[in-house]
């Protein structure tokens, strides 16, 4: 599904953010080193944020502001060094409790990044969830509020 229906979804049916301005996706894009692949700047400039399904602390699927994005080793373990997990693995989904959907900005696929679930409890082991923001998103939005990639 195009990238544009899926954003035309969440605005109309989930509770997405405002945008983020091109200084703010500069500035993070600053911070963390690496550059938004089309899916994930897409989605940034279309909404800063979102939460699916539900709209509350418990929201199972909150794709994580800008600004709250970080290593995965950092907020999982709270730990910055490569014992934690490789350093090429960001938060972009809160999964709760310390669960993360992760993206590995070393493993860009036809220019996208691959997308893993890090379990608190086993992480820096990865599970596959899709391979990119996109496909993650269509899955989502399809899911009925469940970790779509654990069913079956």
């Amino acid at each position: 599904m195009p990238m544009e229906s899926l954003l035309a979804e969440v605005s109309r049916l989930h509770f997405p953010r405002p945008p983020a301005t091109l200084a703010q996706v500069a500035a993070f894009e600053a911070r963390v080193g690496w550059r938004l692949d089309e899916d994930l700047r897409a989605f940034y400039l279309h909404s800063d944020g979102c939460d699916l399904f539900v709209s509350s602390q418990d929201t199972r699927f909150r794709v994580l502001p800008l600004k709250q994005i970080m290593r995965a080793r950092v907020a999982i373990r709270g730990n910055d060094r490569d014992e934690a997990g490789s350093a090429s693995l960001y938060t972009l989904v809160d999964m709760q409790d310390s669960d993360y959907v992760v993206l590995d900005v070393a493993r860009s696929e036809s220019g996208c990044y691959p997308l893993f679930d890090a379990w608190h409890e086993t992480f820096p082991e990865l599970v596959p969830v899709a391979s990119s923001f996109g496909e993650f998103l269509e899955k989502a939005l399809r899911s009925n509020n469940s970790a779509f990639w654990l069913d079956g």
